[in-house]
Parts: C-alpha cells; sequence; structure tokens
C-alpha cells in the first residue's frame, strides 16, 4: 500500500458563509463517506483548517489509480462542492 493525500477547497471562499442547503447536504455526505473509508482504514486522517480554506485526506491506496478513484468518489468533489488535487504522500513520522 502507498500513501496519497488529497487537498480540497471549497468552490468558493464565503462557502462557510452562504453554502446552500444543496451543498450543506453533499459535505454531510462528504463527510460520512470519509468517516466509512476511516473505518475500513484507507483514510487515516482528514480535516480542514478553521475557517475551510481547505482540507486534507489521508490515505493508503494500492497505487495512484486507485487513489484517485477514491478522490474523485468523494461526493464533495463528485458532486463539485469542492475541488480536489491529489499527491503521493511519504508520511515521515506517525
Amino acid at each position: 500500500m502507498e500513501n496519497f493525500i488529497y487537498v480540497l477547497k471549497p468552490v468558493r471562499s464565503t462557502f462557510l458563509n452562504d453554502s446552500t442547503e444543496e451543498e450543506r447536504s453533499i459535505v454531510s455526505e462528504h463527510f460520512h463517506y470519509l468517516q466509512n473509508l476511516n473505518i475500513e482504514k484507507t483514510v487515516s486522517l482528514a480535516g480542514r483548517t478553521e475557517n475551510a480554506e481547505f482540507g486534507i485526506v489521508i490515505l493508503h491506496a494500492e497505487n495512484l489509480q486507485h487513489a484517485e478513484g477514491i478522490m474523485q468518489n468523494d461526493p464533495a468533489v463528485k458532486k463539485k462542492v469542492m475541488t480536489a488535487e491529489l499527491y503521493p504522500f511519504l508520511i515521515a513520522l506517525n
């Protein structure tokens, strides 16, 4: 297994203050998606900055293609509430 990180950014900087009910529902789906992946030990860490400028997800996957699939299936990414960029990630301390 390899480690990857994806960085999530809301589609607009005012998202915390002006998100719609539909967008909040999608963010809830996003949370439950990551929660399930955490239970499965695929996601080891997920969180966001206090003002939600960006968030990160650290995950374990077989390869880059598998990690890309996990990221693209994240409801927040799939439903275009957040953008995401994927990077291979080397854990130095745990």
